[in-house]
């Protein structure tokens, strides 16, 4: 029996390849077709069978129905894009990354109604300064607000980073981290797409953190995207040092300034060994943060080069990606990316019984039949 045909618009099927950066023999082989093949079918001298079609629609990351539109539709950037290149504004952000900000957006989105529900206040942190606020005075807020000292030893940067996501959460911010695009291990978010974004709410901020990123890197962009929120700034951050963004600018000193004060910084470096790996060595101890942080700093108060940065972030880089193993826990991944906060809100509802438990599952990425297994591993 003949499979019967779908009717797609060529035009359609030209775009959803465009719009993921891919030539016709890369799109052929995602789909599984020769290259030949798929050409005919952008050309519209043939169609795809009903079963083809949505194997294109999954390999493209494109909604199936897409493919019967007169013409595609406007996809405007759904946040602020400050990532720059070279001191240039980066290319059009690719569909992992779209996907990813709309995902957030959506989980904000149900999160707000929630408080609006419950009569919550607005945040008097967010957005309570501007870009030209002096950058020692947000740290101290920060600080003040997330109720932490500055960190001189007291703890490993692992439980630090911890402790300061947690204290955001309990600040009021939603913390999210992943790796990759909602629950597809296939699609890994790119770093040098970007490492984190801000989208600033005056009930429900929230940050991203990319957590294909380096472990060292991810402190400097937690607190790089919370200054966001204090700036009162939304926007997608590849946190570029020499960026001609004000807000990036801004965000990055806050976030140095914050991690390890100037004058303390200072002082130490200056007394420090001869050997730069020994030198970040002791810093590192010293105010137990990673040593990316510490070159990171340095790079800031033009006590290194851009090129010696960029050497110690790539080594940092390589060595995580060699030593990455398994994905962990699939509950402890499902509560980072949906932030704590978040996903407690959402099971609190689910087991009240005003939020159906397939919804539930929906915005929190879980199999409705998980709930309870997942709200246990959370402690909710």
């Amino acid at each position: 029996m003949a499979h019967p045909h779908a009717l797609i618009n060529p035009a359609m099927l030209r775009w959803a390849r465009g719009r993921v950066g891919l030539d016709v023999s890369e799109a052929a082989i995602a789909v599984g077709v020769k290259p030949e093949q798929f050409q005919r079918w952008e050309e519209g001298d043939s169609q795809p069978t009903f079963r083809q079609a949505q194997q294109v629609a999954n390999a493209l990351h494109a909604p199936f129905g897409y493919f019967f539109l007169n013409e595609a539709p406007a996809e405007e950037p759904v946040l602020p894009d400050l990532r720059t290149v070279g001191g240039a504004p980066a290319g059009k952000p690719s569909v992992d990354l779209t996907e990813t900000v709309q995902h957030a957006m959506q989980r904000q989105a149900w999160f707000v109604e929630y408080l609006q529900d419950q009569g919550a206040q607005p945040l008097p942190f967010v957005g309570r300064f501007n870009t030209s606020a002096n950058v020692v005075k947000v740290a101290q807020d920060i600080r003040t607000v997330l109720k932490v000292d500055v960190e001189q030893g007291q703890r490993s940067w692992e439980t630090y980073y911890r402790e300061l996501i947690e204290a955001a959460e309990r600040a009021g911010v939603l913390v999210m981290r992943s790796g990759i695009v909602g629950n597809n291990t296939r699609r890994k978010l790119d770093v040098g797409e970007f490492r984190g974004f801000a989208i600033c709410h005056p009930l429900a901020p929230v940050v991203f953190i990319n957590s294909a990123d380096a472990p060292s890197a991810r402190l400097f962009t937690l607190l790089h995207e919370l200054a966001h929120i204090w700036l009162g700034s939304s926007g997608i951050s590849n946190v570029a040092p020499g960026g001609t963004r004000r807000e990036e600018i801004a965000s990055n000193a806050i976030a140095g300034e914050f991690l390890a004060p100037t004058d303390i910084f200072a002082k130490l470096w200056a007394v420090g060994a001869q050997d730069l790996a020994v030198r970040v060595a002791e810093l590192t101890h010293s105010f137990h943060v990673s040593r990316f942080v510490v070159i990171r700093r340095a790079l800031d108060l033009g006590l290194v080069s851009q090129a010696t940065y960029s050497a110690f972030y790539r080594a940092e880089l390589d060595a995580f990606r060699t030593e990455e193993g398994g994905g962990g826990s699939f509950y402890r991944n499902a509560g980072a990316k949906n932030s704590a906060r978040f996903a407690r809100a959402v099971i609190a509802e689910a087991f009240s019984g005003r939020l159906l438990l397939r919804d539930a599952g929906r915005l929190l990425g879980v199999q409705p039949s998980k709930i309870r297994d997942f709200a246990g591993q959370l402690g909710a």
